[in-house]
């Protein structure tokens, strides 16, 4: 696989573990090419950020390397970071619409959201599966809105956070966990449970699902590996039902909806010791395993700092010189689009 120094600037492997078409150092001439085309098509209009080679390619492949398809993607997920929309409207906190490059390194900074939030949904990445992914976890039977709103935690809360733990998850869990696995992973494990939702509060679950849902499929293509549902009523089933068949076949082979018997399958995807004892595991972190945030990107050994921590290197615009391999590529300077002042480009996101 061709790298550029000009953006690909990456300390962790970057070749796919599995030989599959289209990705990393698995690629056809064809689909090098359109990586190339894709680029060139971003910098012609002006776009310097996020033009790394792992990045182009999740979007190509998210729609079957039509580089046209993948530009309007693309393009549309920059808009979106600079203004997050929330229903179709410029999302706003404390009357401040979200650039969201500007908000990950602020956001949460003392982890006291985390802290609060978790009371009233669950969600939190810990540790890692077998495969070496990430594995996250989300206790959507707890989500309490309600409960939320008096504690000055609104919607809007909820939808950032999501957005920056996305992008934490980008860099630097993927990176943190490739180093240690020795290959590149790109994606995560998930688990959701469903359990405690009912009539009750089926309408806020399924809207909030929604939301994530959009975020994750128009924004952050490319990162789910596997996703267990469990704990699922006949009021999901039957959800289910219908959504199934408008998803991507691919999509779907990556869903196991295993409703209140899924120890086993869990264990056979995540070591007992990762995963937390309420889910079938053995995983009994100090302070409770919602908040330990353990895994590879703790890790001394691991982890970097991310490149939203890193705000001192300089870009400067030239023309982009192609490399081989499947290392890290020579660092290289760009500029950032619609800006005078020299800033940093972040890694693929």
């Amino acid at each position: 696989m061709e790298l550029d120094p000009k953006y690909d600037n990456y300390d962790y492997p970057t070749k796919a573990p599995v030989a599959k078409p289209g990705h990393p150092g698995h690629l056809t001439d064809a689909q090098q090419a359109q990586v190339h085309q894709l680029r060139m098509m971003l910098e012609t209009e002006g776009y310097t950020k996020r033009l790394d080679t792992l990045t182009l390619l999740r979007f190509l492949r998210a729609r079957k390397f039509d580089v046209n398809l993948s530009k309007k993607m693309f393009v549309d997920c920059e808009k979106w970071r600079k203004t997050i929309l929330y229903a179709g409207q410029p999302l706003k906190l404390d009357g401040r619409t979200i650039n969201l490059d500007e908000e990950i390194s602020e956001w949460d900074k003392d982890g006291s959201f985390k802290k609060k939030i978790s009371k009233y949904y669950p969600q939190y990445y810990h540790k890692t599966d077998k495969d070496g992914r990430p594995v996250y976890i989300e206790q959507l039977g707890k989500i309490d809105i309600t409960a939320m709103k008096n504690e000055g935690l609104e919607y809007e809360h909820m939808l950032i956070n999501l957005a920056v733990e996305y992008e934490k998850m980008a860099d630097p869990r993927l990176p943190a966990c490739s180093r240690k696995a020795g290959q590149l992973l790109e994606t995560s494990c998930t688990i959701m449970d469903f359990n405690g939702v009912g009539f009750g509060n089926a309408r806020q679950v399924f809207g909030y699902i929604q939301e994530a849902s959009g975020m994750s499929q128009n924004y952050y293509p490319e990162r789910l590996g596997r996703m267990y549902l469990i704990n699922t009523n006949w009021l999901f089933t039957g959800v289910w039902r219908m959504i199934r068949p408008l998803l991507d076949p691919v999509t779907v082979e990556k869903i196991h909806v295993l409703g209140g018997n899924y120890q086993s399958e869990l264990l056979g995807q995540i070591p007992a010791e990762n995963l937390p004892k309420e889910f079938g595991g053995t995983c009994q972190c100090e302070g409770g395993c919602g908040l330990s945030n353990q895994g590879p990107w703790c890790d001394p050994e691991f982890a970097k700092p991310a490149w939203w921590e890193k705000r001192d290197d300089t870009i400067e615009n030239k023309a982009s010189e192609i490399g081989t391999g499947s290392g890290a590529a020579a660092t290289g300077d760009v500029t950032v689009e619609g800006a005078e002042a020299k800033a940093p480009a972040p890694a693929a996101a």
